[in-house]
């Protein structure tokens, strides 16, 4: 008789459908790796999943969750805009630093091998944090404390796309070779430098004094 899996359970097969995905991508991951590496059966795979699509999609918003809700957190712990923004930005490269495979399945929805998911995944994974960094610096225009030229849907666009290169440089080997090239081999031994010299960059971007 078919047992059901505990939580922590299916957890572990997530996991390992994270590990599989994010090593070999979507099209070169195999079920019966990711059965394997979580102990199971392919058959209780299918109990849980339909098919690939639905592992990966499961995969995918377990992986983000996390980094999402984590940054909703942080936006606005503070009232004032350069400490909200850098708790923002702190956050996001202990993440980038410590999940790399995490991150590694961000980039892998951003790639020709899951076109397929792009619409639906583009709106689900983005549309929140869009909303939070526009929010963000909407409240500083009403507070008048940066720059009120700036549109804040499009400011909110240039700083996440920012913040996803830095993500991508610390999981992907192109972007890492891509950012010692700029900056040096050691460039990742420093994340407060890292940390320091973003929050200029956005400052100056916005009109913001530390």
């Amino acid at each position: 008789m078919y047992k059901k899996l505990s939580e922590e359970k299916q957890t572990e097969l997530i996991e390992a459908g994270i590990r599989e995905f994010s090593a070999r991508g979507y099209q070169g991951a195999r079920l019966s790796a990711i059965a394997k590496s979580a102990d199971l059966s392919v058959g209780v795979i299918y109990k849980y999943y339909a098919d690939k699509d639905a592992l990966f999609l499961s995969c995918v918003r377990f992986s983000l969750q996390a980094l999402t809700n984590a940054l909703k957190d942080v936006a606005f712990k503070s009232d004032d805009v350069y400490e909200s923004l850098r708790s923002v930005v702190h956050t996001l490269i202990c993440h980038a630093k410590e999940h790399k495979e995490i991150n590694r399945m961000y980039h892998e929805i951003t790639g020709i091998g899951a076109a397929h998911f792009s619409e639906m995944l583009a709106k689900e994974v983005e549309e929140i944090t869009a909303l939070v960094y526009t929010d963000l610096l909407k409240k500083a225009q009403e507070n008048h404390a940066c720059r009120m030229d700036a549109d804040p849907a499009m400011f909110a666009f240039f700083f996440d796309s920012l913040f996803m290169m830095i993500q991508f440089s610390y999981c992907c080997e192109y972007y890492r070779k891509r950012l010692e090239l700029y900056c040096g081999s050691g460039v990742f031994d420093d994340e407060e430098k890292m940390e320091e010299q973003l929050m200029k960059f956005l400052s100056g971007a916005l009109g913001l004094s530390d």
